[in-house]
């Protein structure tokens, strides 16, 4: 089940259940989560999916969580960080899957590599981990976020399993990670991207894509994700609102024309 829209959970804390339970509801068949209390209420997500699936199959939703290292969690550690990094990393699969009551994941990332500019030996041993949760069933694909090229073409390099998913922020600023979204495209990785509103303001206020929008008949937002999936990125929204969820689940194609028209963002 490839996505055409993930609803992330990041930042909401106890409204977390609410608001993926309202998700559900308007359409959303994908959920982005991490083990990660500093940031995610996983256990949250959980409740709602809980009572997703009670009447639904389990195939029809896309799961993905994330496994994050003890430098980017709190006191919160969800695995104990005495532990070999073989044993926090299957910890933390296991505290995963109880979280969301299911018995396998669609999507683990790393959250991110220890390693900077490249990766180190922690990396390539957290990796080896998810490929054999790969094996045994109970992961049906891995990737890693918050990720730059030159990680990126050593995990490349090293993978046993070729991760199927990135995950990165994206600012257009920096030509939405073209570098990155390159290596995806000859690898034939997935490409999610995080914040695309929030870390590009300036896009959101854009003649063009007001534009675009005012001749549509949409929204400024609804003309940004249009655009990120032209480019072929998948798209990411946290939004809390309920109609701009059901405005983000929209299918808008963009033409050739408003695509050039755009080109410039």
């Amino acid at each position: 089940m490839i996505p055409t829209m993930i609803y992330g959970t990041a930042w909401k804390k106890q409204q977390t259940a609410a608001l993926v339970e309202k998700a559900l509801e308007v359409g959303f068949r994908a959920i982005d989560t991490a083990n990660q209390p500093k940031h995610y209420h996983e256990p949250g997500v959980g409740e709602a999916v809980r009572a997703y699936l009670k009447t639904r199959p389990r195939e029809s939703l896309f799961l993905q969580t994330k496994f994050t290292s003890v430098d980017g969690q709190d006191e919160r550690v969800p695995y104990n960080p005495k532990a070999p990094l073989i044993d926090q990393v299957e910890q933390s699969l296991k505290s995963s899957l109880e979280h969301l009551g299911v018995d396998y994941l669609d999507s683990l990332l790393i959250h991110g590599p220890c390693g900077h500019p490249g990766l180190v030996e922690e990396d390539v041993e957290v990796w080896r981990v998810l490929e054999s949760f790969v094996a045994s069933g109970r992961v049906r694909s891995i990737g890693i976020s918050n990720v730059n090229y030159l990680q990126l073409e050593e995990l490349l390099g090293i993978a046993r399993v070729k991760p199927t998913w990135v995950q990165n922020r994206c600012f257009a600023m920096r030509g939405w990670d073209d570098t990155v979204r390159k290596i995806c495209r000859e690898a034939g990785i997935l490409y999610q991207g995080f914040s695309l509103l929030t870390a590009n303001p300036e896009v959101v206020m854009n003649t063009g894509v007001r534009q675009v929008a005012g001749k549509r008949g949409c929204t400024a937002p609804e003309v940004v994700f249009a655009y990120a999936r032209s480019l072929g990125i998948l798209p990411l929204t946290g939004t809390t609102d309920e109609t701009h969820m059901r405005q983000d689940l929209t299918p808008l194609l963009l033409s050739e024309e408003e695509i050039q028209t755009l080109g410039c963002l």
